[in-house]
């Protein structure tokens, strides 16, 4: 088959989209679970701190192509990333009892050694009423750091 030129065009952006999808590396440094709502927000902004700092991220906004199943997706970066990092913020905590995706996600990395919790715009108490488990956990708080130190935080326990 043969294409015109503005058809050539038209494809590049899809070629493109699964030429950078095929190298991605199969193993990553951090799976992010983040709630929906922090999409392009806060869990955005800690996505590209760590990526500028070396740290790969498995994150649902670069990771899950169009036309792909998210729940297998997910289950794929769940089983292909060292260390589990969960954003802690409202929004999550209201998925989170809402037993939606990042609950599954939760659910998942809760039986890793290497769950990292990070705290913004909410408290420890109020992540410790919704999840014990995850409470218990040792993470860092945006309250207390600005969230560029915690993204080298979690760069340093990666690079170990």
């Amino acid at each position: 088959m043969v294409y015109t030129p503005a058809e050539v065009r038209a494809l590049t952006p899809v070629r493109d989209s699964v030429e950078k999808r095929a190298s991605l590396p199969d193993l990553r440094d951090v799976f992010l679970c983040h709630a929906w709502d922090d999409r392009k927000g806060i869990a955005k902004e800690l996505h590209d701190l760590l990526e500028a700092r070396g740290v790969s991220v498995w994150f649902s906004e670069k990771d899950v192509a169009l036309g792909t199943s998210l729940l297998r997706e997910i289950d794929k970066g769940l089983a292909k990333s060292r260390v589990g990092v969960v954003l802690v913020t409202p929004a999550l905590l209201r998925r989170v009892q809402g037993e939606g995706i990042a609950d599954k996600e939760l659910s998942a990395l809760l039986a890793r050694d290497l769950l990292v919790p990070i705290v913004h715009d909410t408290t420890y108490e109020a992540l410790r009423e919704v999840s014990p488990l995850l409470g218990s956990r040792s993470g860092l708080s945006t309250k207390d750091d600005p969230i560029a130190d915690v993204a080298a935080k979690l760069a340093e326990l990666v690079a170990i």
